[in-house]
């Protein structure tokens, strides 16, 4: 079939452009002068140009370019905004945006390819999935130097098929160097690690933490060429902390290759010279913690059974110190406010640490920041983490409290410090606020004394990126206590050089670096479509099973979006606004002699039966959606609000109008 000459044209500027960009003339250039220097003779016979494509396959230039091409169905804008079609594959859950990398030829990468996994047992007999089966997927997140990259979701097996590759730059902290180009001598003393995270997302969407693994990826300025490859051996986390889960194998190579490559004696000596100047700051450390609670201890003989958190286990069962889990975070213009950020905080899911095995204990396990905002669920203790870090960001003089809540039940919550005394607690996991005023137990019975609204019953410790405080106070109530910070009598705090030496940023190389917050990859349109049309057949479908007809209101359920939209921004901002709007519209549309019911409800997570589910189980809802009577009309409205990560608050409410027959 010909082409008109017009799209000839075009298709002849494509291939034009392509080139370009590959900077394939340059290439062949450089293959064509090496050609001609090894290849021709002294008699200065003629080269063909079947030598010349034949040096160029050799040298894999014109296999580079044929992967280049890719042949793609234009989409117009109007299309680009509608709902897609429902998934039918894993791959097809998030359709990964592959973007370009414009590679600067002036900076030093590291090219970090993942070739495939293999022993992991727990899949072994897990069935191949059938064509447009929905699986179980593993995903591997990195993060490098204020970079993070995602994997591909692969189906879970024992050898799982991950074949990406990412690309790390190199480069310098110091902004008067930070535009040359980094040497190896340089990259050894860059002592951050690749942090891998391993997450598995079942078939309804619940995400499970795998591993949790630190490269070492400065073996690679040893290696000849440039390039080497590792078998990384993953184990997995908490209690199976000691426990292989699998092995990825893992190529690294360096761009552009190094002009002089370092003896492998100069890497050892440095990976051995750092391994022993953190196990001695760690050592000196733990001599002045014990010091420390020696002393706190000999303040009052009660003080031993407080809640006073030195130390702290990480996922991989590591003991650091608490105040290394907090630095200021700043979320760039992802977030606006510190109430932002407590809400950001609040939507991200809670689950207890997951223990095998019955009893009352509970597994402790404080997660690095990466593999808590991959799994987008943790403790409390990350959430408080993360929050503490936000607001410090925010230029706020926060702090972690470690304490219990209602019968004795450890918890950890966030507190900030006013330039005017004011205290004020952060409940992390609900995004609520309270004003703390201490009661005075040495005033007259008469005098009237605040009441407090907030949870907590002891508080233990206090502590930042910075400090750490403990409580010597006659009574840990938290009600009583009095949060001058200054106060030796009153809180024992620790030195800040000791807490500096083991917890500021590059203070050792244990320390893992803290990842910045990406935006959030969900098109709130697309998923609160998506979610309303799923939620109106489950109804349909419910009220077809207690034989009942279901005719929607689609005004009514327009007239609904003001009341979710003002929810959310009271639970951001905790001012209300709007009411009276909502009710003069839903007033004007329901008829005299009618009555209108509505149901608002909140979740963190997105699967829409799972939140039907739960509806159902409120008396309220179940009344509005089973509804019988006359003219009977059915509403759902869903707006979804997105946070950085994952992260996203669901609104939903359903409402009903029916003629009243007495």
């Amino acid at each position: 079939m010909a082409l008109p000459p017009e799209k000839a044209s075009e298709l002849k500027q494509i291939i034009h452009q392509q080139l370009a960009k590959m900077d394939v003339h340059g290439r062949i250039r450089e293959v064509l002068a090496e050609t001609i220097r090894e290849e021709l003779a002294p008699e200065h016979q003629q080269l063909s140009t079947e030598d010349l494509i034949k040096a160029l396959r050799q040298r894999g230039i014109i296999d580079d370019v044929m992967k280049e091409l890719k042949f793609v169905t234009d989409v117009d804008e109007k299309e680009r905004t509608s709902a897609p079609k429902p998934s039918t594959h894993f791959v097809d859950r998030e359709p990964p945006l592959l973007k370009r990398t414009n590679i600067d030829p002036t900076r030093r990468y590291l090219y970090l390819q993942v070739l495939g996994g293999k022993a992991f047992l727990e899949h072994l007999q897990e069935p191949e999935p059938l064509p447009g089966q929905i699986c179980s997927t593993f995903t591997l997140c990195l993060h490098f130097r204020n970079q993070r990259f995602r994997s591909k979701p692969v189906p879970c097996a024992c050898e799982p098929d991950f074949h990406d590759g990412f690309l790390l730059e190199v480069h310098k902290d110091s902004l008067g160097d930070g535009s040359k180009m980094v040497d190896a001598t340089t990259m050894l003393s860059i002592c951050d690690p690749v942090h891998m995270v391993l997450i598995k997302t079942d078939t309804f969407g619940e995400t499970t933490l795998v591993a949790s693994y630190f490269l070492e990826w400065r073996s690679v300025l040893a290696a000849e060429n440039g390039i080497t490859n590792v078998a990384v051996e993953l184990l997995g986390v908490g209690t199976e902390s000691k426990v292989s889960v699998g092995i990825l194998n893992i190529r690294l190579e360096m761009y552009p290759q190094l002009n002089k490559t370092l003896s492998p004696e100069i890497t050892n000596t440095q990976f051995a010279l750092e391994r022993q100047k953190t196990a001695e700051k760690e050592r000196l450390f733990l001599v002045y913690a014990k010091q420390w609670w020696r002393e706190y201890l000999q303040i009052r003989p009660t003080h031993n059974v407080r809640l006073v958190k030195i130390f702290a286990q990480d996922e991989n069962g590591i003991n650091r110190p608490v105040c290394s889990y907090i630095r200021p975070l700043r979320a760039g213009r992802l977030l606006d406010t510190p109430r932002q950020a407590a809400r950001f905080v609040s939507v991200l899911g809670y689950e207890r640490a997951p223990v095998i095995g019955g009893g009352a204990g509970k597994q402790e396990q404080w997660c690095t920041l990466l593999a808590f905002l991959c799994r987008n669920k943790g403790d409390c203790e990350d959430h408080a983490n993360l929050l503490c870090s936000l607001l410090l960001g925010f230029g706020l003089e926060a702090f972690v409290c470690v304490g219990t809540k209602a019968k004795g039940v450890p918890h950890t919550w966030v507190m900030t410090c006013g330039t005017d005394g004011a205290i004020t607690f952060w409940e992390s996991l609900t995004g609520h606020r309270y004003i703390h005023r201490p009661i005075n137990p040495d005033d007259p019975p008469l005098v009237e004394q605040p009441k407090p609204l907030y949870p907590y019953r002891t508080i233990g410790c206090v502590f930042n990126h910075q400090k750490f405080f403990g409580n010597c106070q006659p009574s840990d109530a938290v009600e009583v206590c009095v949060f001058d910070l200054h106060d030796e009598s009153k809180w024992k705090p620790m030195s800040g050089e000791a807490v500096k030496s083991v917890c500021s940023p590059g203070a050792t190389s244990s320390l893992p670096p803290f990842p910045p917050l990406c935006a959030s990859p969900i098109d709130a349109a697309v998923t609160s479509n998506e979610i309303e049309l799923q939620l109106r057949i489950l109804v349909s479908e419910h009220r077809k099973d207690l034989g009942l007809s279901t005719v929607w209101d689609d005004h009514l359920s327009y007239l609904l979006s003001p009341a979710l939209a003002a929810y959310e921004l009271e639970r951001t901002t905790s001012i209300s606004a709007g009411n009276e709007e909502f009710q003069d519209a839903v007033r004007r549309a329901v008829p005299d002699g009618h009555t209108f019911k509505g149901f608002p409800i909140h979740f963190v997570y997105r699967n829409a039966r799972r939140a039907f589910a739960t509806c159902l189980r409120s008396p309220f809802c179940d009344e509005i959606i089973c509804c019988r009577g006359d003219q009977v009309r059915l509403a759902v409205r869903v707006r979804v609000f997105t946070y950085p990560e994952s992260a996203c608050a669901v609104w939903i409410m359903f409402a009903c109008k029916y003629r009243s027959v007495l």
